[in-house]
């Protein structure tokens, strides 16, 4: 198979997306430390750029936080070519694990984190990012937002225009949609 490599850019400035024709992984998965990296080939390769200060992984695409004062016209196509390369060679993303979306609590909680994985996780990721499910206590929907999503000057309006009023509109007692911090 001919790997193609493009680029996206994503809401936040800092990250970019390299989207490939071919599925990395079933989920997602947030390498946001070189630390936490080392599971995966691919990631603990990226972190051997001195420009790379976080790596996001989701179906069919790396999003790549670069550090600050870095160009990405600099470094675009250093890391086109890196991802073309780690794709084709099959480095792997995580250590292989079945995972099947099981959500656990009470009806409303279910209800919220459903809403959650079918409407909102998908469109998130598209911007390369993620959000998981944390608590619902007193009306307060508590999630955590990582990859792009992560420092993101449009995620508070993410947050609060369109998850918090989709969580309104369909779970009657949601008050309010929170993000800790990651």
């Amino acid at each position: 198979m001919n790997i193609n490599v493009y680029t996206e850019a994503t809401p936040n400035p800092a990250t970019m997306k390299f989207i490939v024709n071919k599925l990395l992984i079933n989920g997602s998965v947030d390498y946001a430390t070189k630390e936490s990296a080392e599971s995966s080939t691919f990631a603990k390769e990226l972190y051997k750029f001195s420009f790379v200060n976080g790596v996001f992984f989701a179906s069919n695409f790396v999003t790549v936080t670069k550090t600050e004062g870095t160009d990405w016209a600099d470094i675009e196509p250093i890391l086109k070519e890196f991802v073309k390369g780690a794709v084709e060679s099959e480095l792997t993303v995580k250590a292989e694990e079945h995972v099947e979306v099981d959500f656990e609590g009470t009806d409303t909680e279910i209800k919220i984190q459903q809403i959650l994985n079918d409407y909102v996780r998908p469109a998130v990721e598209q911007d390369g990012g993620a959000i998981t499910y944390k608590s619902f206590d007193e009306g307060i929907v508590t999630v955590e937002l990582r990859g792009s999503c992560s420092g993101c000057p449009s995620s508070t309006v993410t947050l609060k225009a369109g998850i918090e009023n989709l969580l309104k509109r369909m779970v009657p007692g949601v008050t309010e949609v929170v993000s800790e911090a990651y």
